[in-house]
Parts: structure tokens; sequence; C-alpha cells
């Protein structure tokens, strides 16, 4: 296959690797801070980074396995992978949002006098990191969902690390150990937003669904200028990947031999990735005294 777009070089993936490797150091490091802390919010962080270092993990493993050329089990290749990767990443986001409300709620019920000097020093450091993973995942994740459902985890873990630390100062300074809890709900809540609004757009690409702003009647009315074309019918048009379009359809023409019907065929195919960015066609062509259809799909 000719249209495997992606530039992968070995050391594009030490960023990631590095990125997993830090991301699970934090993970230990918060986890002990919290339990010593008595801080939910630190806690919860720690589930968080665990989570940042699956999904980066998750992420690498289907960015490699995205850049196999197609062979005859994937005749259209192994770019898929990744969206497969981000659906597993949003997934785990819901998930964990859900499951961090949860130890909320049961907070608010038995509250605990918090440490908030430890929570201060391990949000820091939770900070820096998180920061520097998002500028690694960042740099990635340009027309790239799998690499931008990575992203949000990072970017929202350094956000979530800002509200520790607020929360530990707060705590520190003022003893107002309630907001330890209220700034657990608003880290979850915020996790859950971005996490429902990444999933619509997964599931449509797994689910083949058309590209947005593009309409087969827009396609058909464009093919029908083509000299030689008396109408254009079953068209569907379809994501491969999250950046290769394809489409097939029937095309009726007036040609009476095969070579006058090769220059139609080839004016169509530029104006489709032209005017549409849609880089694998497959037509049908019929002569219209034998077409029975009158099918304007």
């Amino acid at each position: 296959m000719s249209e495997n777009h992606h530039h992968y070089r070995p050391e594009n993936s030490r960023g990631l690797i590095f990125a997993v490797f830090i991301n699970l150091s934090l993970t230990l490091f918060q986890f002990i801070g919290g339990i010593l802390s008595g801080s939910l919010s630190l806690l919860a962080d720690a589930v968080h980074n665990l989570s940042d270092a699956a999904s980066l993990g998750i992420a690498l493993f289907a960015r490699k396995i995205s850049l196999k050329p197609a062979d005859e089990a994937k005749t259209f290749g192994y770019q898929r992978a990744e969206v497969i990767a981000a659906l597993i990443n949003t997934t785990l986001l819901i998930t964990i949002s859900l499951y961090l409300i949860y130890e909320a709620f049961l907070r608010l019920l038995e509250p605990q006098v918090i440490a908030g000097s430890i929570i201060i020093f391990v949000a820091t450091i939770a900070l820096i990191i998180d920061i520097l993973t998002a500028i690694i995942t960042f740099k990635k994740s340009k027309n790239n969902m799998n690499m931008k459902a990575a992203f949000l985890h990072n970017l929202s873990d350094a956000l979530s690390s800002i509200a520790v630390i607020i929360a530990g100062l707060l705590i520190f300074l003022y003893k107002i150990y309630w907001i330890d809890t209220a700034l657990t709900f608003l880290v979850a809540g915020f996790i859950l937003w971005q996490a429902m609004k990444l999933l619509p757009n997964t599931i449509h690409l797994l689910m083949e669904g058309s590209p947005k702003n593009i309409f087969p009647k827009d396609i058909k009315e464009s093919i029908k200028k083509i000299v030689g074309i008396k109408d254009i019918h079953h068209i569907h048009v379809w994501h491969l990947d999250e950046n290769r379009i394809a489409m097939e359809a029937n095309v009726i023409v007036t040609a009476n031999r095969l070579s006058e019907v090769e220059p139609i065929k080839n004016k169509i195919k530029i104006l489709l990735k032209n005017n549409f960015n849609i880089v694998h066609s497959t037509l049908e062509f019929e002569h219209y005294k034998n077409s029975k259809s009158g099918d304007s799909n």
C-alpha cells in the first residue's frame, strides 16, 4: 500500500517511553505521600497518574502497530489501531473519574485530618513531571486522536496537581480540610467532561462514520459536472482511519469504449482528492443504456 503517510523513526518513541517511566515512578511517590498525609486528592492524583502511564503505554504500543505495512490480513493497513487505543484510554478516563467521585462522597461522610505540608511537596514534584509529560505528548498529538487522548490524560493530571497544591496550601495555612474533597470533585468532573467530549468522535471512526462536512450530495453534484458522466449513485464515504477517507460509488457514463472511461476515472480521482481529500476510491462504471438503477443515493 502506498497510502501510509506516517513518518516514524525509532527515536520518536523514546520520549513516550521516558514519559511512561516517570509516570510510574510518580505514581508510587504520590501513593506513599497520600498515605502519609491522609489526602484523598493526592491519592486520586496517584491513581490518575497510574492511568496516564497505562494510557501512554497503550498509545505507544498502538502507534507501533499502526505503522505496520498493509498485508493480506489487513489490506487497508493497521492505522486504526490508534483509534482503538484512543477508545481504551477514553474509557479509562471515564472509569477513573467516576471512581474519584465515589471516593469523594465517602470522604464527605468521614472527614479526616490531613497533613498539608506533605501534600504541597508531593504535588509540586508531580506538577513538574505532569508538565514535562504533557509537552512530550502534545508535540505528537496534532492530527492524531490516539496521542490526543494521551495528551488529555497528562493535561488533566497537571490541572489535578495544581488543584492539590492549592488544597495543600489551604490545609497547611488555614486547616480547611474539606477543600481536599471539594477539589477531588472538581478534578474528577473535569476528567469526565474531557473524556465525554472525545468519546463520540472515537466511536464515530470505529463505526466507519462519514467525515464531517463531506456529504454524498455534494460529491454527486461535483462529479456530474464532468463531461461524459450521466449520473452517480450508491455513494458511500467513510474513514479508513483518522486521516484517510475512502469512497465507493457506481458511475453511469455515456462513453462506449473502455479507452474513453479511463480519462473520466482519472478526472474523478483528482476531483475527489483535491475537493474532498478522499485518498482512496473504488468506482464501478456502467453505461447509461444498461443501467437499471434510478437510485440517486
